[in-house]
């Protein structure tokens, strides 16, 4: 997705109303008040940021020691310009991401989709090598070739993940899965309906890419709260869920 403006902008216009996002986000920030209670001078690294609306949103929960990169300079510009500490950085060159500096929460959102896993493993590797004691790592991404459609296509995405992909790169790295649940599950029969239509387009050569762009969008409110409410729900009832478009996994050194 790298040199893609207009999917930056899309992006920096929907993080903080679109449903998916917002349930992510409590997500993340949820894991950290579990794992940290009462504790909001933690240091936080978001690798791979993008435009920033994770570290946003962990601002407005009180965090203070947040910061993050990003390789894209769009999604830099438009992190800069939520006021974030947020610079230019290469994820696979992490080691060299101020040397000296540890964290007790680092956070990578939907981007291992961009990696072989030789990479994957050794991104994990270095962030086991910048974690405190004690400290944890936050992963979401994109799950099941199932829900793959136009918008991998897009974004440039090139693969995707089950629980036991996350095991085994972890386990590679030196890493221990401490936690994982796949989420969207009553969503989960409406996208994949959808997806297996787009590759039946895409096959018989009926989609001009010149004229797609990704579907994070913002739908009307009384499309998106529902599904907010719906996935809320889900998360209430399930707890863990059995089945989704994306994985969402917590990762430790110890």
């Amino acid at each position: 997705m790298i040199g893609k403006y207009d999917e930056y902008e899309r992006m920096f216009n929907a993080e903080r109303q679109l449903w998916w996002y917002r349930i992510l986000h409590q997500k993340v920030s949820r894991i950290i008040n579990n794992h940290f209670p009462n504790h909001k001078d933690i240091d936080i690294l978001d690798a791979g940021c993008g435009t920033g609306g994770m570290l946003a949103h962990l601002k407005d929960k009180g965090f203070t020691r947040i910061e993050g990169f990003d390789f894209s300079e769009d999604g830099v510009h438009f992190s800069q310009s939520r006021g974030l500490a947020v610079v230019h950085f290469d994820l696979t060159k992490v080691t060299d991401y101020r040397p000296t500096k540890t964290f007790d929460v680092i956070v990578c959102n939907d981007v291992f989709t961009y990696f072989d896993d030789t990479t994957i493993i050794s991104i994990l590797s270095a962030f086991k090598e910048k974690l405190k004691p004690g400290g944890i790592f936050i992963t979401n991404n994109n799950a099941h070739q199932a829900f793959a459609g136009i918008h991998d296509v897009v974004v440039g995405g090139q693969k995707r993940f089950v629980k036991e992909d996350m095991e085994r790169l972890a386990q590679k790295a030196q890493l221990r899965l401490k936690y994982a649940t796949y989420w969207s599950f009553a969503l989960a029969p409406l996208i994949m309906t959808v997806r297996a239509w787009q590759r039946y387009q895409i096959k018989q050569g009926k989609v001009d890419f010149s004229k797609q762009s990704s579907d994070v969008a913002v739908p009307p409110a009384f499309i998106n709260e529902p599904l907010y409410w719906l996935v809320k729900l889900e998360e209430k009832i399930l707890g863990r869920g059995p089945f989704g478009s994306s994985i969402f996994t917590v990762m430790s050194s110890q």
